[in-house]
């Protein structure tokens, strides 16, 4: 028997492959000899100029001061302006007046679609279908250079465990594996193989790194993690974007044991560059490199830029403290020249890749033919009902029938616009977007009568404050949403949050129903139960929600995320059964805020929780077990898997395993099922996670269709970091589950010699 050990290092640098290869050709001789003779031509206040960053206005517009920088060679890029006649505008200052004639890269946070929005990327996610999300990145490139950005600030690969934290929106939940899978799908879908193209713009890999793991769920707050769970849980899906060569970087807000991310050596040098081999550059986030002040390891901005500049970050994102300060600290011996340069050539690398120098404008009558094209909204529309997760629907409530005689439809976010497109919409306008009202109308039989009653108001203000004038509107809210329920032959509750209640800045203490939509819900469920009618429940969230008692009471619910543009019309697909929900949950729902943080894949203790004994890891209160788990989905229809077989009982340590299982639709509908494989280290020289996902498939079956599906699991799927910080493959049983989410399965064992 034996262990197979590799170094991190080598590990990372011999999985190196595809598109990070076709990355590291491109920055090939000659690439890297224009910029020498560049980098020779620039005076030093036009190499400072090349690490700054500067915010336009927040309608698309530049600053008066952008020009005039540009001209002088003290501008390398803009956040924010966008539109190509605006675009153009000011690169024509940079590429036409100043001196070196170097062009401005445009960023801007391009994160779940530019004009025609996509669900949130957590909504993405739920496909547990990565062509569908690399689908929805290339609209998004399209339409954004098109638009005159050639850079994005995506994907956010970020791991979330907690829940409060707003920015779970942003990311793909709370899994490693399935992090890695999207965010390498994203950059792909971003960039293609070569982001000079005309569809193409450059992929941003944020936040480098550990941000999800705020303390509090805060946003912004402090992170305290051990190397090893770094390495096994955050790191995973940051080296799958530079495997799919992700061009960019960029540094987080939150300290990592101690140190300032954005001033970090060990992350940004020795992890990023050393270890993965990362030729890209990094940005800061916003502010970032001054904010280093407040964290209290940097004297003043003169300080913070010296630890941005000479630990690993290129380019300053707003804040100015390295074009302010640059010149004196070369001048007085505390920043080398030659961390200046290595910043300069890396932002230099980035701007040839994506072809600026060669094609700096926009084509401005391509963005007229482009932006919002009939085909990207039917984009939006399949992947909107492909990220649909059926969280419960007793006694087939769903699908409804278009002919329903009457249909109440009660909730505000129903007749809601903007909300629909949740956070970080990029260009997206509300007047785009088709509410679930509309969908549904639109939807039925001409015979149907569709009656609608906003029922109780929500908003991010009232989380804190509400007006007794407020608690009477939704008193006659509730008597109307009752009304029409009473009337009608079934009921939709559309609940959830608004748009501002997840994503940045929006941490939430409590994260079940805002206000007082549960009260509705169970005012509405209770006057229509002696008449047995339909109730189902769309649910609209940044965030995995706490609800228990809904879940307890609504025969159906339907979690749609914040679908985008094309809401309405995906939500009514899937709820009239044009679309078969197939989505899986990418984040545990927990009962009670309290469990946070919480994931599916924790480490076994040394007493497990059991009811009957005391002393015990469990809550007095509450049960440990999740409201919904990890992986979980229903389908309209039924599936089945059967005969999970292994191709051998024993492996060596280098070798691999194939996994197949028979997965068979049993019931009377087409429609998909994931496949989901965890594996377990049973005996370890660190203690391993109980479960953890290491391959998934989703499979579309018509009715009676039977599949064989097979899954290779080698090295990479059954290894771990050792205390030594090695990734090694150690002797002992493995035990292999196939089920359909985290819970439960078909199991087999196989042995490593």
């Amino acid at each position: 028997m034996r262990t197979l050990t590799i170094a991190g290092a080598l590990i990372a640098s011999a999985l190196l492959t595809g598109a990070a290869a076709t990355q590291s050709s491109r920055a090939g001789t000659d690439v890297e000899q224009r910029i020498d003779a560049l980098l020779a031509k620039m005076t030093l206040p036009e190499k400072l100029g090349q690490l700054q960053q500067l915010d336009g206005e927040a309608n698309g517009n530049a600053r008066p001061e952008h020009a005039e920088l540009a001209k002088a060679g003290r501008l390398g890029s803009t956040l924010n302006v966008r539109g190509a006649a605006r675009v153009n505008a000011l690169q024509r200052v940079a590429v036409e007046q100043s001196r070196l004639r170097v062009p401005l890269i445009f960023a801007f946070d391009v994160i779940h679609g530019y004009r025609t929005v996509f669900p949130i990327p957590l909504g993405e996610a739920a496909s547990w279908d990565p062509a569908a999300v690399e689908r929805a990145a290339a609209v998004a490139a399209a339409e954004s250079r098109a638009s005159g950005i050639h850079w994005t600030f995506a994907p956010m690969v970020d791991i979330a465990r907690d829940a409060r934290w707003g920015r779970v929106a942003e990311g793909s939940g709370e899994d490693p594996h399935l992090g890695a899978i999207m965010a390498a799908a994203r950059v792909r879908g971003f960039q293609g193989d070569d982001y000079s193209r005309p569809d193409r713009i450059v992929a941003c890999a944020k936040h480098w790194v550990a941000y999800g793991a705020a303390e509090g769920g805060r946003d912004y707050n402090t992170t305290d993690l051990s190397e090893h769970t770094l390495r096994t849980i955050y790191f995973p899906p940051f080296h799958a974007a530079v495997q799919a060569g992700a061009g960019t970087f960029m540094s987080a807000f939150n300290s990592l044991n101690g140190v300032p991310t954005s001033g970090n050596p060990w992350t940004l040098r020795q992890i990023l560059r050393d270890e993965w081999k990362f030729d890209g550059m990094v940005v800061s986030d916003y502010n970032s490199i001054s904010e280093m002040i407040a964290h209290g390891v940097a004297a003043g901005e003169a300080d913070a830029a010296r630890i941005g500049l000479t630990n690993g970050v290129d380019m300053e994102m707003v804040s100015r403290t390295i074009a302010t300060h640059g010149e004196p600290l070369v001048r007085e011996g505390k920043l080398p020249m030659s961390a200046v340069d290595e910043a300069v050539r890396r932002v230099l690398r980035i701007k040839m890749r994506a072809g600026l120098f060669e094609r700096p404008y926009a084509d401005e009558a391509l963005e007229r033919t482009t932006v919002l094209k009939p085909e990207f909204r039917q984009a939006a529309r399949e992947v909107a009902a492909r990220s649909m997760v059926l969280l419960k629907n007793d006694g087939g409530v769903l699908p409804l029938s278009t002919d329903v005689g009457r249909l109440a439809v009660i909730g505000m976010l129903a007749n809601d616009r903007e909300n629909m497109m949740g956070n970080w919409t990029g260009d997206g306008r509300a007047s785009d977007v088709v509410t679930i009202l509309e969908g549904i109308r639109q939807a039925v039989s001409p015979k149907t009568t569709v009656d609608y009653a906003a029922g109780v108001g929500i908003s991010v203000e009232r989380l804190r404050v509400e007006t007794d004038q407020q608690r009477a509107d939704d008193e006659r809210g509730m008597d109307e949403a009752v009304k029409i329920a009473t009337a009608a032959d079934a009921i939709l509750l559309v609940l959830g949050e608004t748009g501002g209640m997840s994503g940045e800045a929006s941490s939430r203490a409590s994260i079940d129903l805002p206000g007082r939509q549960l009260a509705l819900a169970e005012r509405v469920i209770a006057a229509t139960r002696g008449a047995k009618k339909p109730v189902a429940v769309v649910l609209l969230n940044g965030r995995p929600l706490a609800i228990p008692e809904l879940a307890q009471q609504a025969p159906a619910i339907l979690d749609a995320w914040f679908p985008g543009t094309e809401a309405g019309h995906a939500v009514a697909d899937v709820l009239f059964g044009r679309v078969n929900p197939g989505g899986k949950l990418p984040v545990t729902f927990p009962r009670h805020v309290g469990q946070l943080p919480m994931s599916y894949n924790y480490l076994p203790t040394g007493r497990p929780p059991q009811a009957s004994q005391k002393y015990t890891s469990k809550y007095l209160d509450v049960d440990v077990t999740p409201l919904f788990p990890f992986g979980h989905g229903l389908s309209y229809t039924t599936f089945a898997l059967r005969d999970v077989r292994l191709s051998a009982p024993r492996i060596a340590a280098d070798g691999t395993v194939r996994v197949s299982v028979d997965v068979e639709n049993t019931g009377v509908r087409a429609g998909d099922e994931v496949v989901q494989v965890y594996v377990r280290d049973v005996v370890a020289s660190v203690s391993r996670p109980v479960t953890e996902l290491k391959a998934f498939s989703r499979v579309s079956l018509r009715p009676g269709q039977r599949q064989q599906v097979t899954f290779t699991l080698g090295p990479r799927e059954l290894g771990f970091y050792n205390q030594r910080m090695q990734w090694v493959v150690e002797p002992g049983r493995f035990d292999v589950r196939v089920g359909t989410s985290a819970v439960g399965g078909l199991q087999a064992s196989f042995e490593v010699q």
